[in-house]
């Protein structure tokens, strides 16, 4: 009877250890997931916690290259000041290609469908392992 115990819980801490560790596939996903809650509830904070909160932050768009956290956020409030402008986010993801140990890259489409038009257009990201946290650490989106 002790062993029988000592295999299950054996058995029942290894099942947890494996269900803890995540692809980083699986929670680069889980994270652009949570990018289009917090989007499309209005939170542009929330949706800006999958960036590297660094002045080397690299976001390219259509007037070019925007360096650090706080630039990139404050563009995203000037651009999508209020419900309407923000509309509602959606992904389309192409490919997820590891290119380390430490970086991914993702490339796919978004759409914003807006009573004020919808747009949409490509991006590429570079996601970065950090301090144990996979985060973007480059966004080319136009």
């Amino acid at each position: 009877m002790k062993y029988f115990l000592l295999v299950v819980c054996c058995s029942m801490l290894v099942t947890t250890t494996m269900a803890q560790k995540k692809s980083p596939e699986a929670i680069i996903a889980a994270t652009m997931e949570q990018q289009l809650k917090d989007w499309n509830s209005g939170n542009v904070e929330g949706f800006m916690k999958a960036y590297w909160n660094n002045d080397s932050l690299m976001f390219i768009g259509k007037n070019g290259p925007t360096y650090g956290y706080n630039n990139t956020l404050n563009n995203y409030k000037t651009g999508y000041p209020n419900a309407a402008a923000m509309g509602e986010l959606s992904f389309t993801i192409i490919k997820v290609q590891p290119l380390s140990a430490q970086y991914y890259s993702v490339v796919g489409k978004w759409h914003l469908k807006r009573t004020i038009g919808d747009v949409g257009g490509a991006f590429t990201l570079l996601f970065k392992k950090i301090n144990g946290q996979w985060l973007i650490i480059q966004d080319h989106s136009s």
